[in-house]
């Protein structure tokens, strides 16, 4: 049997190339003949670099930044194509994954370091910058970026803003054109997993304030601040509200498309592309597919989506595996995901859940090839 695995990351657990490694080695435990071809993917948050960069047989670069709190974090950006091609992240720079829980706060939260991280890939001059946007703990309407990029953003007294959502309400004029030069002529294409507008019940901060920390007296005030960033952008002709996947990553991907002119494209189909995973659904007899979570939310442009849809054309079965499964993704199964199941074998802590997912994975990916084998032979 041919068999595919293509899983994004474990959110905070494990990398999508280590889920589809336990996943192949449990596999061949049982089925040791088979062929199995890994394609980790990602939806433009966490492990976007990586897959992109790998695909594209690109070379990784560390640098230190200033990650969301103020604090140095290490991140990675990608060079390929003869340094034509760059790629970041925002959580790699911003990520939710570089604060601890206890000391998440949505309003102070910068993306100041994804801004930094952009400027040491366009050192390179590249034709193009590939970004991807989830995994942010920000809620700054990409702000920091901005000023990171030359950017002025002052208030009343012609002082800089404060870092964070939290700074925008202090926001009284703005002087875009040192971002703008920073990007000279590189084309901005930008991985959005989400569609959610800007601000509203169903925007950046309301919907996603809460996992950065924000409570709910915190969420009114950060949409309030990204609506008053919008109005004041928008004096000045920047339009960073009125489309699908404004919301995305705090409001960075408002900023980005409305400010810097990035092309929004969904990011699982972005990486399932660039990555050429049809090409192997395509002649594949079983693809198996992962992420932290599989609910009601995956059908819309997450990676099971994605790779659900593209099997689906070629009729080829996709099971799911999850480290939580919600009570409905039928929506899901209705774009061709065959059946889902979690790896967790009881309740546990979240902590020991992470400590088992690769052990868990691996043992539930022998567990199926010893029941697709055992189908097979009743044909």
């Amino acid at each position: 049997m041919r068999i595919v695995i293509a899983p994004d990351s474990f959110k905070e657990c494990l990398a999508a190339d280590q889920v589809a490694s336990a996943l192949a080695r449990g596999w061949a435990k049982a089925a040791p003949r088979d062929e199995i071809i890994e394609v980790p993917l990602a939806d433009g948050g966490e492990g976007t670099t990586v897959a992109l960069t790998e695909a594209l047989q690109g070379e990784l670069h560390s640098v230190t930044v200033t990650g969301p709190m103020g604090e140095p974090v290490v991140a990675r950006y990608g060079l390929a194509n003869n340094s034509d091609t760059a790629i970041i992240e925002v959580a790699e720079g911003s990520g939710l994954h570089c604060v601890p829980p206890d000391e998440r706060n949505a309003l102070s939260a910068s993306s100041y370091g994804t801004g930094e991280l952009m400027l040491e890939a366009l050192a390179h001059k590249p034709k193009v910058l590939i970004m991807g946007l989830g995994g942010s703990a920000t809620t700054d309407g990409g702000a920091g970026i901005l000023q990171a990029l030359g950017a002025k953003l002052l208030d009343k007294e012609g002082n800089s803003i404060p870092a964070g959502g939290i700074g925008l309400g202090k926001l009284a004029s703005l002087d875009l054109q040192p971002a703008l030069d920073a990007l000279g002529n590189t084309r901005l294409v930008v991985a959005c997993d989400v569609n959610n507008p800007l601000t509203g019940p169903n925007g950046a901060a309301v919907v996603f304030g809460p996992q950065k920390g924000a409570s709910i007296q915190q969420l009114i005030k950060l949409d309030a601040n990204l609506a008053h960033f919008a109005r004041l952008a928008k004096k000045q002709g920047w339009d960073i509200s009125s489309f699908p996947g404004s919301g995305a990553a705090g409001g960075i991907g408002g900023m980005v498309a409305g400010i810097l002119g990035a092309q929004l494209r969904p990011g699982i189909e972005l990486v399932m592309e660039t990555v050429e995973l049809e090409s192997h659904i395509k002649t594949a007899d079983l693809v198996i597919t992962a992420e932290g979570a599989i609910d009601n939310q995956s059908a819309y442009g997450k990676t099971p989506a994605g790779v659900a849809l593209m099997a689906k054309k070629y009729g080829v079965p996709v099971v799911g595996f999850a480290g939580m499964l919600g009570q409905d993704f039928s929506a899901l199964q209705t774009q061709g995901l065959t059946a889902a199941f979690s790896i967790t074998r009881g309740p546990m802590e979240l902590q020991s859940a992470y400590a088992q997912a690769e052990a868990n994975l691996e043992q539930c990916a022998e567990q199926l090839a010893r029941l697709t084998h055992a189908l097979s032979k009743g044909d």
